[in-house]
């Protein structure tokens, strides 16, 4: 048995016949009082967007000023976690210059494609980035066992015809589906289908859903990229009604309704969240002129992790 008493901003428990003594902070006990999730900094709520928040609409801050201060670097960090999506302006067009504002927040993420990665159009791809043609909208390797978190796509040149750049909050369109296509949501977020990608070096592969949910139903994952699912191979009596919900997201990836589009200038980066905002490309004509973006990535959970740090002070 124990025997509680106030002592100003602590509560001491006075435990049996030895008259041991627990202090506990007030301001503790109320931050984590049962039922009550204890606050977290790197928590906050998405803002969700459509076409209409345009490129304009894109929240901005200046390499120079993320490089120089924690508190920019946690403000451009806050906008782009809320918007899942966020450009950098000023980045030196140089190699480099974008993986060293990356590396401001944590340690890169180091993939099959190394640790950055170069987009450019070049012979015998192992990538439909590395070429000129277009991309429909998608995610990033979905064939991992975890995605990869946040994608910097720095642009070091853009000098040819095409090779716009089209994003989508995946969020929009999955709640989307949600409320008109019930059936198709429900498909999408609890069967797992086969992505994969492979070539003369490696053999990547997982089932996972299109669409992930945490325990209370939020959205919280994307996993889309055609060109690196696998075969499908539900049983048959599924195939019909998944290919009709497969269908349904695709048509949503495909509506201008969703899609913010956008040239990258050289000196500037785009920073999304790589499973939450869809990303893809306009053709373009490398005969024209020079087209170079060099990317990374950063895991959700080291971004998260320097948002907590910087809360601090």
């Amino acid at each position: 048995m124990a025997t509680a008493e106030l002592a100003g901003p602590d509560l001491n428990l006075i435990w049996g016949s030895e008259a041991h003594q627990s202090r506990f902070p007030l301001t503790w006990l109320q931050a984590f009082r049962p039922g009550q999730p204890p606050e977290d900094p790197a928590a906050a709520p998405p803002i969700v967007w459509r076409s209409d928040l345009g490129a304009d609409g894109i929240p901005r801050h200046q390499a120079d000023a993320i490089a120089g201060s924690d508190e920019v670097l946690a403000a451009w960090m806050r906008d782009t976690g809320r918007y899942g999506i966020s450009i950098v302006e000023g980045v030196a067009a140089a190699s480099g210059a974008g993986r060293a504002l990356a590396e401001r927040i944590g340690f890169l993420r180091r993939t099959n494609f190394g640790v950055d990665f170069e987009v450019v159009n070049k012979p015998d791809p192992n990538n439909l980035a590395y070429t000129a043609v277009a991309l429909p909208l998608h995610t990033d390797l979905p064939n991992q066992e975890v995605p990869p978190g946040y994608q910097f796509l720095h642009c070091i040149a853009n000098e040819a015809e095409g090779g716009g750049s089209l994003f989508a909050d995946g969020y929009a369109m999955a709640e989307d589906l949600r409320q008109n296509d019930p059936d198709a949501f429900d498909l999408l977020s609890t069967i797992a289908i086969p992505f994969r990608f492979h070539d003369g070096e490696t053999d990547l592969r997982i089932h996972r859903p299109v669409i992930t949910l945490d325990p209370s139903g939020v959205v919280i994952e994307l996993r889309w990229n055609a060109h690196l699912a696998g075969v499908f191979d539900m049983e048959p009596g599924l195939m019909v009604p998944y290919y009709r919900a497969y269908r349904a997201f695709m048509q949503r990836t495909r509506d201008p309704a969703f899609q913010v589009t956008l040239k990258l200038q050289a000196g500037e980066m785009v920073v999304f969240d790589n499973r939450r905002v869809l990303h893809g490309r306009e053709a373009f004509d490398p005969s024209t002129g020079f087209r170079h973006l060099q990317g990374c990535y950063v895991d959700r959970g080291e971004f998260d992790a320097r948002l907590r740090v910087l809360a601090r002070t």
